[in-house]
């Protein structure tokens, strides 16, 4: 089964605001056995937007539209699915009564505007609005005939054939959310089991490139294998995407669990977490397995590895603090480093890394401390080193060690990708440090 997702808005297509709806839709669909085919953005025009859906209901069973449901001039959903559907809009007198007493709780007369909101076509269902003013529309419309690919099977989510069902919600990312969640959700559930079920897994993985990576995997990143593994890059993190089909969920996730299995055995530590983890989060999950704490001195990164860490909540039971040494007198002043080692190896060195370090350990007293110096650019520094040279420090009880790593890009694509590296070096050094299992050696 097809979906086609349609988020509308000037502001999505004149690139003032980011579609973070679709991605998000596009998830929650496959939970149902519906495969999203279509991402389409439109302007706020309304000739524009029914040519879009008239397309839509052709090649897709399931249409979802994102915004165009506020109460201003520019919000067309609603005629749009009016026009389609050949139908008149016509007043919903709840859905009246729930903005009325949204603004009287507000405390502020409801505009003559926001009337329109309650509008929806002729024959269609409003989908109940928790926290918003602007309820949703769920319709079913004629599916006109057209030269379908064979695999497009007819509608199967219980509407007459053949139809196309197309449900329309606001654009606001919290309103959408809570509405799938509570109304479209179990709407869905209703229409009986999905044909197939699609489940979806994230593996995120640090040190090699995209290529590389997939050299490794060999046929498992083969078109139309079952799951399929799709691979993609973000700002220096390399993600694997499995997804599997089956007849049923346990079907499902047995095949994802196998193919995740065989990813971690063939990368190893590339691979550092799943879904929304980040490096922090794998970092701060070693802190805790190891019982140690962390201190940083960042001078090239100023101050965004303390950002990214402080992002966990609960890490402030491991990480007990950092500089931002961004001044060469900063570094000697405030951390302690030697002059006479500035003026010998440059702030850019990886002596100095080192140096600050260990002093950023002593410091804040803590068990490990993880520091950064380089450039960020566009220019050279003092001494010639190219933008993009980093080095990075690493200072525990047993000793000090630093890394060379050179990375390409803008300052902030420089400045994030050497936190990352940073951060990485660390989880590589807490991995070889873990404790020993129970009855084991190391």
């Amino acid at each position: 089964m097809r979906a086609e997702i349609i988020a509308i808005g000037t502001e999505l297509t004149s690139g003032q605001k980011l579609d973070t709806n679709s991605a998000w839709l596009s998830r929650r669909l496959q939970e149902f056995g519906i495969q999203p085919c279509w991402h389409t953005t439109l302007p706020d025009e309304l000739e524009t937007i029914v040519a879009a859906l008239e397309v839509a209901r052709q090649r897709a069973e399931v249409v979802v539209i994102t915004g165009g449901l506020g109460p201003t001039l520019d919000d067309l959903t609603r005629e749009a699915l009016a026009r389609l559907a050949g139908v008149e809009l016509i007043l919903h007198e709840p859905s009246l009564r729930h903005i009325e007493e949204l603004f009287a709780r507000r405390g502020r007369p409801m505009p003559e505007r926001n009337r329109l909101q309650a509008m929806i076509p002729r024959g269609a269902e409003v989908i109940p609005n928790p926290i918003g003013t602007a309820p949703g529309i769920w319709i079913s419309v004629l599916r006109k005939p057209c030269d379908c690919p064979p695999e497009v099977s007819p509608l199967s989510l219980g509407l007459a054939k053949p139809r196309t069902l197309i449900i329309a919600l606001p654009g606001v990312p919290s309103e959408l959310q809570a509405m799938w969640q509570e109304e479209v959700a179990p709407r869905l559930r209703k229409l009986g089991p999905a044909p197939i079920v699609i489940r979806e897994r994230v593996l995120h993985c640090f040190g090699l490139g995209e290529s590389a990576i997939e050299a490794k995997l060999g046929d498992l990143t083969r078109r139309g294998r079952n799951p399929e593994v799709g691979i993609t890059a973000s700002d220096a993190v390399i993600s694997l995407r499995l997804v599997a089909q089956a007849p049923c969920e346990a079907e499902a996730l047995a095949l994802l669990d196998a193919d995740e299995a065989t990813i971690r055995q063939t990368l190893g530590d590339l691979v550092f977490g799943a879904g929304d983890e980040d490096l922090q989060h794998a970092v701060a999950r070693l802190l805790e397995q190891t019982g140690q704490s962390l201190a940083t001195a960042e001078s090239v990164t100023g101050g965004l590895i303390a950002s990214r860490l402080t992002q966990v909540p609960g890490i402030s039971r491991f990480y007990r603090g950092g500089i931002v040494a961004y001044q060469t007198p900063t570094k000697a002043h405030v951390l302690g480093v030697p002059v006479r080692l500035l003026e010998q190896q440059g702030a850019v060195s990886a002596p100095v890394a080192e140096a600050m370090a260990q002093h950023a350990r002593q410091l804040f007293q803590a068990d490990l401390a993880l520091s950064t110096t380089g450039v960020a650019g566009p220019d050279l520094d003092e001494r010639g080193h190219p933008v993009g040279l980093v080095y990075i420090g690493l200072a525990w009880s047993g000793g000090v060690r630093s890394w060379e790593v050179r990375w390409f890009g803008n300052r902030l694509e420089i400045q994030s990708r050497a936190a990352r590296s940073a951060l990485n070096e660390l989880r590589l050094h807490l991995l070889r440090h873990l404790p020993a299992p129970a009855g084991t050696q190391r």
